[in-house]
């Protein structure tokens, strides 16, 4: 079930652009950016959502030691900045292009506003969608802080297969195919690449998961 990054199935760039309103299409431009450009920085004026419609983002922070923490990272169809529609004022995570080819849909908060006060059903999905992604968020942190790396990998890979995983009906395993690099799944799970690589070829080695560059196959050892 994609709950946090699609909520009900519905392709978030499908629903929220503005180019789907024409009240809003002609005074609406979509944003090129190259890899590593920032969108935003933190400390920045939250005035706009942003809806992914090409190319992968990064969500980040950092740490009082200049260490960065890496929140989230999001390809097509996802939305990313929505805090500014609860109240927000300044940005407290950065967000920056991961491809050359990154084109963005940006939103204003009034006119997001605007699109939800004048359907119910629909503002009621955007406030879901932000509980969901909030709270998927805190789990994630409680991991990096109480779990260690192998732990972290296991949880991660559960919600791949939330995600993108679906059943082979030849074997009965858990196949996700995923828009992730390995280094963007080091990253999330705060640990290094080597280290990473070598958690997954031990649990290859037990036989718990077969992997390559865009699909990781969770065995059915059952």
């Amino acid at each position: 079930m994609r709950t946090i990054w699609f909520f009900e199935d519905a392709n978030l760039l499908k629903l929220l652009c503005p180019h789907k309103f024409k009240r809003y299409k002609e005074d609406h431009n979509f944003h090129a950016y190259r890899k590593n450009d920032y969108i935003y920085f933190e400390e920045d004026s939250a005035n706009k959502i942003y809806l992914i419609e090409r190319g992968k983002v990064k969500i980040g922070c950092y740490a009082d030691d200049g260490y960065e923490i890496i929140k989230a990272i999001l390809i097509r169809g996802e939305v990313f900045g929505e805090k500014a529609i609860l109240g927000e004022n300044k940005r407290t995570e950065f967000a920056q292009s991961l491809d050359n080819t990154t084109s963005i849909c940006p939103i204003g908060v009034g006119t997001m506003h605007g699109l939800m006060q004048d359907n119910q059903s629909f503002s009621l999905k955007i406030y879901k969608f932000i509980g969901m992604r909030f709270k998927r968020l805190e789990r994630r942190l409680q991991l990096l802080l109480f779990k260690d790396t192998k732990t972290r990998l296991l949880e991660f890979l559960n919600e791949l297969k939330e995600d993108y995983g679906y059943c082979c009906p030849d074997t009965g395993d858990m196949v996700i195919e995923h828009p992730y690099t390995q280094k963007d799944i080091a990253n999330l799970i705060g640990t290094s690449r080597p280290t990473l690589n070598i958690i997954l070829n031990e649990l290859k080695e037990s036989n718990i998961i077969e992997f390559n560059r865009k699909k990781i196959r969770l065995k059915n050892v059952a």
